[in-house]
């Protein structure tokens, strides 16, 4: 399989092509060449991969040029409900044989061309032999379109938010002594999609040493009574829109003092980034308060990675909440509030909430109980 779709209206996907080439023609390059991911799917509701048959958009800077769809012919039968015609995009099947990479390039102006993070080094190259000699990043360009949410978007995401905590009230129903890892989290899986999501994308369960590893996934350990366990869940929802909202447990009995002292330094750290935020304060400055109260409390070696990832189509995207990053947040920008702390081998935690800038600070998309929830068992 190659070419999958979802759907997107015509006025939205209008507009965003026309926002595309205003955005391309600033940025002084000539036209975008989108291959099948996120990207593409956010402006013409196209899904799927890339494969070693070439499918693309390429949207030039001049509005004279119409947009064009390279799409191998096999492929196209299966996307008749694009309404390709009522978007103005042209659309160009190709069968195998044919050179795909120069079709793509067909009727452009000489100039310099961007493409999209998803396209393949197996076709940059034979684009490059086809004639886009200078090639550039799309990113700086397309996050400019999907980094501010619209209120439609904002709802998709508000709505994955809610079904991810419908998962979470649910974890004492599967996280207890003498279960391992992969049998809790398979259960988590089939209760991601019963919640209202198209799949799950991921789940982490991270019990004792286990939970001092970010992305540990799953195990076959047995879970102990005492252990700390870091449940970290998301998956999209059928409007692609996506989740991601971790939670930490403590299983059969209340944590040691070490323990609960460190966590509720954790909480504070959460809650000091989630207060920064607000349209005009940069990423680096949520990220800065966040760290700045686990340094306090000496903590600071044990927070291992940046303070939260931008969300959308994407489960990770921009903008990225990071020391470094000196992009003002704008109101309508969404991204998740993560702090860690591992102690390596032993055990760790972790908070994490998506939240959207408002015009006055923060909405939160998770609202379950930032407690280290104490599972009876």
């Amino acid at each position: 399989m190659g070419v999958l779709s979802s759907t997107i209206d015509v006025p939205t996907a209008r507009g965003r092509l026309a926002r595309l080439r205003g955005l391309t023609e600033a940025a002084g390059v000539s036209a975008v060449l989108v291959s099948p991911g996120s990207d593409l799917r956010y402006l013409i509701g196209v899904g799927g991969g890339s494969f070693e048959r070439l499918t693309a958009l390429v949207v030039p800077a001049d509005p004279a040029v119409a947009p064009c769809f390279v799409v191998p012919k096999l492929e196209y039968a299966g996307l008749g409900h694009i309404p390709f015609d009522d978007l103005e995009v042209e659309v160009r099947p190709w069968v195998d044989g044919e050179d795909a990479h120069a079709l793509a390039l067909a009727g452009l102006p000489p100039g310099p061309m961007a493409f999209s993070d998803t396209t393949t080094a197996l076709h940059l190259f034979q684009l490059r032999d086809a004639g886009a000699t200078d090639q550039r990043p799309a990113w700086p360009i397309v996050r400019e379109l999907r980094m501010r949410k619209t209120p439609e978007e904002l709802a998709e995401l508000r709505a994955a938010g809610a079904a991810i905590d419908r998962v979470h009230s649910r974890i004492a129903e599967w996280l207890r002594p003498g279960r391992t890892e992969r049998e809790v989290g398979s259960d988590i899986a089939a209760a991601i999609v019963e919640e209202g999501h198209a799949a799950a994308e991921f789940v982490i369960v991270g019990s004792g040493p286990n939970g001092s590893s970010p992305h540990h996934a799953l195990s076959d350990r047995v879970i102990e009574r005492g252990d700390v366990v870091v449940v970290d869940i998301g998956g999209p929802l059928p409007s692609g829109y996506c989740s991601d909202s971790t939670r930490t447990y403590a299983v059969g009995r209340a944590p040691e003092p070490d323990v609960a002292s460190a966590y509720a330094a954790l909480q504070a750290s959460h809650q000091a980034a989630v207060d920064a935020v607000r349209p005009g304060v940069t990423c680096q400055d949520v990220d800065r308060a966040a760290r700045r109260v686990l340094v306090e409390a000496g903590l600071g070696d044990h927070f291992i990675h940046r303070t939260g990832h931008g969300i959308g189509l994407d489960v990770h995207e921009e903008p990225y909440i990071v020391e470094g990053n000196v992009l003002p947040l704008e109101s309508g920008m969404t991204f998740s509030i993560e702090p860690c702390i591992v102690f390596q081998g032993r055990w760790g935690a972790r908070i994490e909430d998506i939240v959207a800038v408002t015009a006055d600070g923060a909405e939160r998309f998770n609202n379950r109980p930032r407690d280290l929830v104490v599972i009876p068992g």
